[in-house]
C-alpha cells in the first residue's frame, strides 16, 4: 500500500528530472537570499574593507559616494551611493557568466577581489556557488611573479611646476630579481588620459576633473627613462614589508580596477592619492586617504608612509642621468674637464698624444662620461638629436677598443630623502617695524617650498609657492588688513657651466601692499615674469647667482589710470653658509612707462636658520621706494 508521502516524492523527483533548470534555478536563488540575508544581519555593507574596495568616501552630509565614476563599476544603478544596494547586487550577479565591467568578464573574474573577500566572510558553499575559472587573471597574475612591492618616486623637476603632483607609482619586483634584472619588473601606474597636443586645456581640465584617469601596467624600465634621462628627476625607491597575502589582495584589486575610471583633480584625486588607496587594500590598518581633505602631494604621501613603522622595509636611490653626469664632473681636475669638453665634440682626439698620456682608468673614465653626456643630450626634445647620435656611437666605438672595465662610481644625490624634506604647507607668526609702527603678521602657505626654505628632500635652487596669504596688524593705526596673497609664485634657478646651459625663469601672480606717493599701505594687483641665467661657486659653501630680464604689471588705485607696467632687471645671491643656514639677497630696478610713469628701486636681504626639520625662524629686512621694514618670523611646516 503506497503512502501519499511516497506519491508526492514520486511527483517531486519527476518534476525534477524533467524542469532540472528551473530546479537548479530555485536553488541559487534560495542560496543567493541566504547569503544577502547574512549579509544584512551582518551589516556587511558598512564595513570599512567594502568601502575600500568600491572606494567610497563619506559625505559631509552622511551617507557615502564613491570616488569611480565608472558606472561600469557598479553592479547596482545606485552602486556610486549606495553600499548596501552594490553589495546585493554584487551577491547577485557572482552566480551569472554574464560579462560586466570594462574588461567583459564574469562578476567573479572582473571583480575578483570583492569576490575574494566575500567569499571568505560570508565562507561560500562552492557547490551552490561554483567558482568559476580566471584564465586572463591567472596569466597575468603568473607574468608579474610578485614578490615584493615597490612604492617609486620620482623627486619633483623644478623646471615643469607640475611635476610636484606627480607622479608616484607602484613597481611589482619579481622573484629572483637581482638590483640589476629589476629594470625589468612591471609597474602599477594612476594617470590621466590626455590628448596629444593637449594645450592650454590641460590646466583647466586637469584642475576641474576634465580627464579621465586610468590604473595601467607600463615595463620599470619605461618609466625610469622617462623620469630619470629625459626629465632629469632623481628617483627613490621605497620597498614595502607586504606579506605575500598583502601583495595578493593589492594586485586583485588593482587588476578589477582595470575595468574602471575616476574623473582625474590635478590637486587632490592624482596618482599619489589613488596609489595609496591600493596600499590601504593591503593592509586596511592604514589609514593613509584621510589625511588629505584638499589636495594631494606626492611628496607628503612618502612622509606619510614613514609615520608606520616598519612599513618601508628599505630605500634605494636611482639618479636622474644630469645627477650622474654632475657628480661624475666634480671629481675631474680642470685639464680633464678640458678633454671632457675636447672629445664630446670631437671622439677621435682620443687619438691624440697627450690623452694616451693620462692613465688608462682616467681615459676609461672620461669616455664613459662623454658617452653619458652624449646619450643625455640625444635623448634631449632638440633638433641635434642626431647629431648626438652619431657623436655616441664615435666615442662608444672608442671605448670598445680599451680593453679593461668601467670603475665603479656611486653617485650621491645632491639632496636627502624626500621624507626627510618640511611639510609642504607653512604657518608662521611674527613681528617686525614698518617705516613708522611695529606690526604682528600671520602667514599661512598652502604649499610647496621656496628658495630659503630647508633644502633637505627638496630640488635645489627652485621655488614654488602655491595659495600663501600674509595677514598684518598695525600696532599705531591699529589695523587689520590682508597684506600679501600668492596665487602662485615659481623660481627656477638652474647654474649655467660648460654642459647644461638651461635658462632660469621666473612667474609671480599675487597681490601686495605697497607704499606710494600718498597712499602709505595700498593693495596692489601684481603679474610678473622674468627670464635669467644662474651660476654656482663654492668660494664659501655654496653660493648661486641670478639675473632676470623682468616685465611687471602692477594694478592698484594709488597709480595713475591705476596701472602701471614696464621692464625691469633682478639680481642676487642664495647662499648657503651651512646645512641649517641660508641667506638670500636681491635687488632690483624697475622702470614703467605704461600708465603711471615712474619707477621702483627694491632691496630684500633674507635669512632662514632651520631649528628641526618642521620648524625655522626668518629674518627679512626688505626696502621699496622710501619703504622699509624689517621682521622675524617663527615657522612651522606641516
Amino acid at each position: 500500500m503506497l503512502g501519499p508521502f511516497f506519491l508526492l516524492s514520486v511527483i517531486f523527483l519527476t518534476f525534477l528530472v524533467f524542469h532540472p533548470s528551473d530546479s537548479l534555478a530555485t536553488s541559487k536563488s534560495s542560496y543567493l537570499q541566504e547569503l544577502q540575508q547574512r549579509a544584512i544581519d551582518t551589516r556587511l555593507y558598512d564595513q570599512r574593507y567594502w568601502h575600500l574596495l568600491l572606494h567610497y568616501r563619506p559625505n559631509v552630509f552622511g551617507g557615502f559616494t564613491s570616488e569611480v565614476d565608472d558606472p561600469d563599476f557598479f553592479m547596482s544603478q545606485e552602486g556610486k551611493t549606495d553600499p548596501k544596494a552594490e553589495l546585493l547586487a554584487t551577491l547577485h550577479q557572482f552566480f551569472s557568466p554574464e560579462a560586466v565591467g570594462r574588461s567583459q568578464q564574469p562578476a567573479q573574474c572582473a571583480f575578483i577581489a570583492r569576490y575574494s573577500w566575500l567569499k571568505k566572510i560570508l565562507e561560500f558553499n562552492d557547490e551552490r556557488l561554483p567558482p568559476l575559472e580566471c584564465p586572463r587573471f591567472t596569466s597575468w597574475l603568473t607574468e608579474l611573479n610578485p614578490e615584493k612591492i615597490s612604492l617609486i618616486f620620482p623627486s619633483a623637476f623644478m623646471n615643469n611646476p607640475a611635476s610636484m603632483f606627480g607622479h608616484t607609482f607602484l613597481r611589482i619586483d619579481q622573484k629572483g630579481q637581482t638590483e640589476h634584472t629589476r629594470i625589468l619588473a612591471y609597474t602599477i601606474n594612476y594617470s590621466a588620459e590626455v590628448p596629444p597636443d593637449a594645450g592650454v586645456e590641460y590646466a583647466w581640465k586637469g584642475i576641474f576633473g576634465g580627464y579621465k584617469g586610468f590604473f595601467s601596467t607600463f615595463p620599470y624600465y619605461m618609466k625610469v627613462k622617462e623620469y630619470g634621462d629625459i626629465e632629469n628627476r632623481d628617483i627613490w625607491e621605497y620597498t614595502l614589508s607586504f606579506t605575500d597575502d598583502q601583495i595578493h589582495a593589492l594586485l586583485m584589486h588593482a587588476w578589477e580596477l582595470g575595468n574602471a575610471y575616476f574623473d582625474y583633480y590635478f590637486f587632490k584625486e592624482n596618482c599619489a592619492y589613488h596609489i595609496l588607496s591600493l596600499l590601504e587594500i593591503a593592509d586596511p590598518s592604514l589609514h593613509l586617504l584621510d589625511q588629505y581633505v584638499f589636495w594631494t602631494v606626492p611628496a607628503d604621501t612618502i612622509r606619510a608612509l614613514t609615520k608606520y613603522e616598519g612599513l618601508i622595509e628599505d630605500i634605494t636611490y636611482r639618479p636622474a642621468k644630469s645627477t650622474q653626469i654632475q657628480r661624475k664632473r666634480e671629481t675631474l681636475t680642470d685639464g680633464e674637464r678640458t678633454w671632457l669638453e675636447r672629445i664630446t665634440e670631437d671622439p677621435t682626439r682620443v687619438h691624440e698624444p697627450e690623452f694616451h698620456a693620462l692613465p688608462q682608468k682616467q681615459q676609461v673614465f672620461l669616455m664613459d662620461l662623454a658617452s653619458d653626456y652624449l646619450q643625455f643630450k640625444s635623448l634631449g626634445r632638440n633638433e641635434d638629436q642626431q647629431h648626438y647620435r652619431l657623436l655616441n656611437q664615435s666615442i662608444l666605438s672608442e671605448r670598445s677598443t680599451v680593453r679593461i672595465p668601467s670603475p665603479p662610481f656611486i653617485v650621491q644625490p645632491f639632496t636627502t630623502a624626500p621624507e626627510t624634506g618640511h611639510g609642504t604647507s607653512r604657518a608662521g607668526i611674527g613681528m617686525g617695524w614698518r617705516e613708522d609702527e611695529f606690526f604682528e603678521e600671520f602667514t599661512l602657505r598652502a604649499g610647496y617650498h621656496d628658495l630659503l626654505d630647508p633644502d633637505a628632500g627638496y630640488t635645489r635652487d627652485a621655488q614654488i609657492e602655491l595659495l600663501a596669504a600674509s595677514f598684518r596688524h598695525y600696532e599705531k593705526r591699529n589695523q587689520f588688513r590682508l597684506e600679501q596673497f600668492t596665487f602662485a609664485n615659481v623660481v627656477s634657478l638652474s647654474p649655467i657651466d660648460a654642459f647644461f646651459h638651461s635658462p632660469s625663469w621666473k612667474l609671480n601672480i599675487g597681490m601686495e601692499t605697497i607704499r606710494f606717493k600718498e597712499c602709505k599701505l595700498c593693495s596692489n594687483g601684481n603679474l610678473s615674469g622674468g627670464i635669467g641665467a644662474a651660476a654656482e661657486t663654492q668660494l664659501l659653501n655654496r653660493e648661486v647667482y641670478f639675473i632676470f630680464a623682468d616685465i611687471d604689471a602692477n594694478v592698484s588705485k594709488a597709480f595713475d589710470d591705476d596701472y602701471r607696467i614696464g621692464p625691469g632687471t633682478t639680481a642676487g645671491v642664495v647662499v648657503h653658509l651651512t646645512d641649517d643656514w641660508k641667506t638670500l639677497l636681491s635687488t632690483g630696478y624697475f622702470y614703467y612707462p605704461l600708465g603711471d610713469q615712474s619707477d621702483d628701486f627694491r632691496v630684500s636681504v633674507g635669512q632662514r636658520y632651520t631649528l628641526r626639520q618642521n620648524w625655522a625662524v626668518r629674518a627679512e629686512y626688505n626696502h621699496r621706494d622710501h619703504d622699509n621694514e624689517v621682521m622675524l618670523s617663527l615657522q612651522a611646516f606641516f
